[in-house]
């Protein structure tokens, strides 16, 4: 992977953590010299950017790394974030059923997931899910990056 891929720093402020947060992605390599990639991971807490989004990154002489410093493309995709609130609930059970609607997930721990929604899925079948679990008290669910074909299926239904 490293040859194709590089980890890249991101930076920002993240709302579900109320602090910024520093966290490296894997990113396949675009254009090594223009300084673009393509993310390729989940992230967990909140960057305005999802997989496969590109982007251009430059090297921070004070972090050292590679840094993430603007979104030149959008891929459709949307991340959302969950957070487990009812003691013993098993994460997996929600990431199956994520899994067969064709959305991928990575968790952190055992009660915060991340979600990849990719732009060929109906993201108000995904909503719909998600209220379920929350209108149960079992979840909470935040969107905080979620594009415009996403928003397009929640106005559709």
């Amino acid at each position: 992977m490293a040859e194709t891929h590089k980890k890249i720093l991101f930076k920002y402020y993240s709302t579900y953590l109320e602090e910024v947060v520093s966290e490296t992605m894997w990113s396949e390599i675009i254009d090594e010299e223009k300084g673009h990639y393509k993310l390729d991971n989940i992230p967990f807490f909140g960057p305005l950017i999802a997989t496969d989004d590109i982007f251009r990154a430059e090297y921070d002489e004070n972090e050292k790394l590679i840094m993430h410093k603007e979104t030149i493309e959008h891929s459709g995709n949307s991340i959302v974030q969950i957070l487990i609130l009812e003691k013993g609930f098993d994460k997996e059970v929600i990431r199956e059923q994520l899994k067969q609607i064709n959305c991928l997930s990575e968790g952190l721990n055992d009660t915060f997931l991340a979600v990849e929604v990719t732009k060929e899925v109906d993201y108000s079948i995904v909503k719909k899910l998600l209220n379920e679990y929350e209108l149960n008290a079992i979840i909470e669910f935040a969107e905080p990056c979620l594009s415009d074909k996403h928003r397009s299926d929640l106005r559709q239904n």
